[in-house]
């Protein structure tokens, strides 16, 4: 808000008495200034709610908006410097926004095989994921209530990200258990 507008806003009685260099002008001068960064602040918001073109500290904001927080180390929010190269999640800053912007579909699909096989696509940028769903043990035996993540090969450098998300998005009563593409063929 200028100071043209709040004077306006004023009673006639003031802004008749308003002149360059009175209180009244020097108040209106400090509440302008105290005004300015709120007023950025509003107008810069719909930027900041786009996760293409938010700042990176506003982006982990909305990570934790939406729940995500679990997947970054726990002091992210407060000491996360956008100058240090390592990102918040082991897959980078990129695939925090995708995790982000996939909240809803993936709240759809929360506790699901298909679920889960999104979140990890989604979290990691590489498609081929699969969840296979009270599998057989080693006796042939069917294991109820256990899923078997069968990750793509050129996963494995996500491997402690890919377990936690895992563990998380399961249902908690559901063991499970993660294996890379080539340890199936092996």
């Amino acid at each position: 808000m200028t100071q043209a507008h709040i004077e306006r806003l004023l009673p006639d009685v003031f802004q008749r008495a308003n002149a360059p260099g009175s209180p009244l002008a020097a108040i209106i001068d400090a509440m302008d200034a105290m005004l300015s960064p709120a007023e950025e602040a509003i107008a810069s918001l719909p930027d900041n709610l786009n996760t293409d073109r938010a700042s990176d500290p506003f982006v982990i904001l909305l990570a934790y908006f939406m729940d995500l927080d679990r997947y970054l180390p726990q002091e992210t929010y407060f000491d996360y410097d956008p100058a240090e190269a390592l990102p918040p999640i082991a897959s980078g800053m990129g695939r925090l926004r995708e995790l982000i912007r996939a909240v809803p579909e993936l709240s759809r699909w929360r506790g699901t095989g298909h679920g889960l096989c999104l979140f990890l696509e989604t979290a990691t940028g590489i498609p081929g994921f699969e969840v296979l769903e009270n599998g057989a043990d080693e006796h042939g035996r069917p294991r109820s209530f256990h899923v078997k993540v069968i990750a793509p090969a050129n996963a494995v450098s996500y491997r402690d990200l890919v377990g936690q998300i895992v563990e998380q998005e399961k249902p908690a009563f559901v063991t499970h258990e993660i294996v890379f593409a080539q340890d199936v063929a092996d």
